[in-house]
């Protein structure tokens, strides 16, 4: 067969690269794209989340500039009541399939190959083969691979365990609960990241009592409070006093572990107990409802990570404890995304599809497009895209927070750039201002937020250089 000709190769479909694909269609009329992925449709590790995964930040601006998500209908009950409904899996796994069989493929630009794995690479020219078939392909990229792999979603579906699980043993990926059909003694979350936290939720929420649910947390975490990230007349005020919140606590703080008591004092960070400092921090949402729920949980064990499962008996890094035979084990462990490479976003006639926005990904992707469409010179395109870490510790805030407020001021600084972002349905600092009539009190909060966010970056480098030496 011969070569495919396309002016990018995309590996991978998804939430970012479908993000960059539809804002490159947008803003490089002529560009025709070949699309990628191990998956059967369209949305990456969406597609081996637990069938109860929401999303936990604002629906409306997550998936692509071109299309909402979201419906804008507020949750009427439950422990997210009054906020901003959150797009369940399915509605998500939607959204992306309608974008590409809606609008990327009848745009005649695009060419979508599921179930294939690109596994080879020589300069412009890709290969890649069906997983079906086996058969192989090539496409020769006269501009630009786009790289979209770099996260690495980890999810327990296709992630089993590190520890050992004896025979007989009841241990299941967080995806079974809702197939589960005979009750337990015990319920026991192994995982404390966001979603052994949904899982523990989902337990309480089909009616578990508290008390028979062991949480085993290795690691306590900082989260965020979804309150402080609604959007429209109810929420925008509340979003914006919690940037100042953020920036003011970085700009007094004498030291991270002090940054950290003010960001908590004004509510910007939540741990599930006061007494124990966090030693993780990945970005993670929740209620203040959802968070009451977690604090009154029967048993929640930090003696490290679990290393072996027994019938009665579980064996962790820093001790044993006594297991009731009747057990069920959620596996929560998989680590969701993984730390990403020390490369630029533009790398020669590479594209890497990185955060350049304090933990929104499929912004970035769309930012990053908009960059590659409208400059040309590979230097200013990496000015405009300082990637942003993912986050695992809590200095990882500060970590994220300098790029992010670099990146901005730079954008600010590009007219076209500015312009665009002011419309972009992704920009969640716009998008928070929907419906809200901005008259001079809005204008001076966001004025105020602008003063505040350039003293923080000044401050940012000290305190990072300041744990570094300690």
């Amino acid at each position: 067969m011969a070569p495919i000709e396309s002016d990018y190769f995309v590996t991978g479909t998804g939430a970012t690269a479908m993000a960059f694909v539809d804002t490159l269609l947008t803003e490089s009329p002529d560009a025709r794209v070949v699309m990628v992925d191990r998956h059967h449709r369209p949305g990456g590790h969406w597609n081996d989340a637990y069938p109860y995964v929401r999303l936990h930040q604002p629906s409306a601006w997550y998936g692509v500039a071109s299309r909402e998500l979201s419906d804008w209908s507020h949750e009427a009950t439950g422990f997210n009541e009054g906020m901003l409904g959150l797009s369940s899996g399915a509605e998500v796994l939607a959204h992306f399939e309608q974008v590409m069989k809606q609008r990327f493929i009848p745009s005649g630009r695009v060419q979508w190959f599921p179930k294939c794995d690109h596994f080879a690479s020589d300069g412009r020219t890709h290969r890649y083969r069906s997983l079906l078939t086996g058969a192989e392909y090539e496409v020769h990229a006269r501009r630009k691979w786009v790289n979209a792999t770099h996260a690495k979603t980890e999810v327990p579906s296709t992630h089993p365990p590190k520890y050992s699980v004896a025979a007989g043993v009841q241990c299941i990926p967080c995806n079974g609960l809702p197939k589960v059909t005979r009750p337990y003694a015990c319920y026991t979350v192994v995982g404390s990241g966001k979603t052994g936290m949904d899982a523990c939720i989902w337990l309480i929420e089909n009616g578990v009592p508290h008390e028979r649910i062991r949480w085993i947390m290795p690691r306590d975490a900082w989260v965020m409070d979804r309150a402080n990230m609604q959007p429209g007349p109810a929420g925008w005020r509340r979003y914006f006093e919690n940037n100042v919140v953020q920036f003011d606590a970085i700009r007094d703080a004498r030291d991270v572990p002090d940054l950290f008591r003010r960001l908590e004092a004004g509510g910007a960070l939540m741990r599930i107990d006061p007494a124990i400092e966090p030693t993780t921090y990945r970005c993670a949402l929740v209620s203040r409802g959802e968070m009451a729920q977690l604090r009154k949980i029967g048993e929640i064990v930090r003696l490290g990570r679990v290393r072996a499962i027994e019938p009665s008996r579980i064996v962790l890094e820093k001790g044993e404890l006594a297991a009731d035979p009747d057990t069920l084990y959620i596996d929560c462990t998989a680590c969701a995304i993984q730390p990403v490479p020390d490369v630029p976003v533009f790398q020669d006639e590479a594209i890497n599809l990185l955060m350049v926005r304090w933990c929104q990904p499929v912004f970035s992707g769309s930012v990053i497009a908009w960059v590659e469409a409208h400059l040309a010179n590979p230097q200013e395109q990496n000015a405009m895209c300082m990637p942003v870490p993912a986050p695992e510790l809590p200095i990882d805030y500060l970590r994220m927070w300098l790029p992010s407020l670099v990146n901005a001021a730079r954008w600010q600084q590009n007219p076209d750039l500015s312009a665009w972002l002011r419309q972009c349905r992704l920009n969640g600092q716009v998008v928070v201002l929907k419906d809200v009539v901005m008259d001079s009190a809005v204008q001076d909060l966001l004025k105020a937020v602008g003063v505040k966010a350039s003293d923080a970056t000044q401050r940012i480098g000290q305190l990072l250089a300041a744990a570094e030496a300690a």
